[in-house]
């Protein structure tokens, strides 16, 4: 047993020259405060990175919003571009302006002739209607008949449209086709 407790004392001693003999705290004392800046740190930078997500999720909800009703914005103007594209729009706000279709073309060929007989656009009847005159049973804008009711008489301006031309077309004889 002597030889396993010189053992142990070699071991020991062994160890002993390793550790330093008593209660040291100044070496633990830098140790202790570098945990606790990494872990302070490491709190602080995942509080900023948190705020910086919040707030790039902020933002990127506004853009989303943003978007949205701009989206919302361009389907409507696009609803009134196709709603104004419309023919019966189109002829609609033509004849506001006064403009009336026109009439048969002509087409010039190549070779300089023209082809077909040009004719001039006369303004026909709005395919809009009238206001009604007010009826009067009594008066001659109407004549009443058995039931009671009103049946307006045609207005001597409405019934015959008056298209007179600011300019007299020239007569000029139409031009012979090539034979083509």
């Amino acid at each position: 047993m002597t030889a396993t407790a010189e053992q142990m004392k070699g071991r020991a001693g062994r160890l002993a020259r390793l550790m330093p003999s008593g209660p040291s705290t100044a070496a633990r004392t830098p140790f202790v405060l570098l945990v606790v800046l990494l872990l302070a740190g490491g709190l602080i930078s995942l509080l900023l990175l948190n705020s910086a997500l919040n707030e790039g999720s902020f933002r990127l909800s506004k853009l989303e919003r943003e978007t949205t009703e701009l989206t919302d914005e361009q389907q409507a103007l696009q609803r009134d571009v196709d709603s104004y594209s419309e023919p019966d729009a189109l002829e609609r706000r033509a004849r506001e302006l006064g403009m009336v279709p026109g009439g048969s073309p002509a087409f010039l060929d190549p070779d300089g002739t023209v082809r077909g007989v040009p004719e001039r656009a006369t303004a026909q009847p709005s395919p809009t209607a009238a206001p009604e005159p007010e009826t009067n049973p009594a008066g001659p804008a109407g004549s009443a008949t058995m039931s009671g009711s009103v049946t307006p008489s045609p207005s001597p301006s409405l019934a015959t449209p008056t298209t007179s031309p600011a300019t007299p077309l020239p007569t000029t004889p139409p031009p012979t086709s090539s034979g083509r």
